[in-house]
């Protein structure tokens, strides 16, 4: 009980990397619709988007994103290069796409955005790829 009651951190390194797969998963679900040709026409044409250069485009770009970003999340592969990607994205659906109203509407793109910048300030963890990458570089050099 000791434990459960203190400042110090508990599995921090499990439970990050669980909350990385799940948030990388998600954003892989929601990725996914760049395949549903469909849905991608639907989005292209809300109003928010018609006013862009070219609103297929912008849909495909976000949503391409979104599942690239994702993978990467997941595997924890370039990590900190996903976050970015990811941040960017959704603070462009939450300010952009939405109208900005991050306590309610746009809620869940700017929980994504925060949840990123978690894990560009905590980079992926040792369950990673990334990690793998770099325990191999350094044996070698």
């Amino acid at each position: 009980m000791k434990k459960f009651f203190s400042t110090e951190g508990i599995l921090q390194e499990s439970g990050l990397t669980l909350v990385r797969i799940i948030v990388g998963l998600f954003l892989v679900y929601h990725g996914w619709e760049v395949f549903d040709a469909t849905k991608m026409n639907e989005y292209a044409a809300w109003d928010n988007f018609r006013q862009d250069f070219s609103p297929t485009f912008m849909v495909y770009l976000g949503k391409g994103s979104e599942l690239i970003a994702g993978l990467l999340l997941t595997a924890g592969l370039f990590t900190r290069l996903a976050c970015l990607l990811i941040i960017g994205t959704m603070l462009y659906i939450a300010f952009f796409v939405g109208h900005g109203k991050i306590w309610y509407e746009d809620q869940h793109p700017f929980l994504f955005a925060l949840l990123a910048l978690v894990f560009f300030f905590t980079g992926s963890g040792k369950w990673s790829i990334d990690a793998l990458v770099w325990k191999n570089y350094h044996q070698k050099g």
